[in-house]
């Protein structure tokens, strides 16, 4: 089902003015760190399209992850007008976020994986809105031996994490060189080193840095600014199909919201000045090993 929906509303701060009424697009932002870097959008003032899967745990799962002392206020049920495909449909039902009472952020509720849907959708956005970042954030990991992975699996881990950055960029990179834009990538501390368990992962997240640098030696002249950050692990659902997981003890994770201050930092820096790479590590290197429950034995 297309959904591209209001779900946030709020009032005109100096800082919002400050960026005008330009956009951004982040995908795998219903939950974890694509939820966090739209919330920190949201706070500078942009239109936030924020693209996911499933929108049903964002009161609960999301603004848990983000870390943030108060996450969003009252979560309510209303009708709001779509946007795009969707002006040809009556009316839909979204939820209301307030965060802090700044930005607006519109869930487009979809299949990544569905690259006609997709196209359609970022064109839409593209063409009523004055879009300036892309963030690509989502992201899916299956861990253990390499041959334990399923053909299906593999190639998830490959479109997901790589073949839907490069279709975005493709689609969108004319507009960004247009308005001087963004495009941050969200690879991982994988992509820097060996990943005995993780190989596939760390491979297509290998290939989402490389392309990260190339594009940004292709695209600079033309204004545009291509930032790669690579976290170490940090506490989201990433791992709930692992048999690992954040270790409990204080400084050996990252917080989503960590991630979200990278994005911020980023965009803070005066035109002129890019930051190509961000790397972001814990203190401590912990992994835990989930309990095996009945079901697993």
């Amino acid at each position: 089902m297309n959904q591209v929906e209001n779900m946030m509303d709020g009032n005109d701060t100096s800082e919002k003015q400050a960026f005008g009424n330009k956009s951004a697009i982040v995908t795998g932002a219903s939950s974890g760190i694509g939820f966090a870097i739209s919330r920190v959008l949201c706070e500078l003032g942009y239109e936030v399209y924020g693209f996911g899967r499933n929108f049903d745990a964002l009161c609960e799962e999301g603004i848990r992850q983000t870390g943030a002392e108060h996450p969003a206020g009252n979560c309510q049920e209303r009708l709001e007008d779509g946007f795009g495909d969707l002006e040809k449909n009556s009316r839909q039902k979204t939820t209301e976020l307030c965060f802090d009472g700044k930005g607006r952020f519109h869930k487009v509720q979809g299949d990544l994986l569905d690259t006609g849907w997709l196209c359609n959708q970022v064109r839409e956005i593209s063409r009523n809105s004055q879009l300036e970042v892309l963030v690509n954030a989502a992201g899916v990991g299956y861990y253990g031996l390499h041959e334990q992975l399923s053909v299906e699996q593999i190639q998830t881990l490959v479109r997901t994490n790589l073949e839907v950055p490069l279709i975005l960029s493709n689609r969108l990179l004319r507009v960004l060189k247009q308005n001087r834009g963004y495009m941050i990538n969200i690879s991982s501390i994988t992509a820097k080193q060996s990943s005995p368990h993780g190989c596939a992962y760390g491979a297509v997240k290998a290939g989402l840095t490389s392309f990260g640098e190339s594009l940004f030696d292709e695209a600079r002249k033309y204004g545009v600014k291509v930032t790669t950050i690579h976290p170490d692990m940090t506490d989201t659902n990433l791992y709930r199909d692992a048999d690992i997981t954040c270790s409990e003890e204080e400084g050996s994770f990252l917080l989503a919201s960590e991630v979200a201050d990278a994005v911020r930092y980023v965009l803070s820096q005066r035109e002129g000045m890019v930051v190509p790479d961000i790397t972001l590590r814990p203190q401590l290197h912990r992994i835990a090993r989930k309990k095996k429950t009945r079901e697993d034995t």
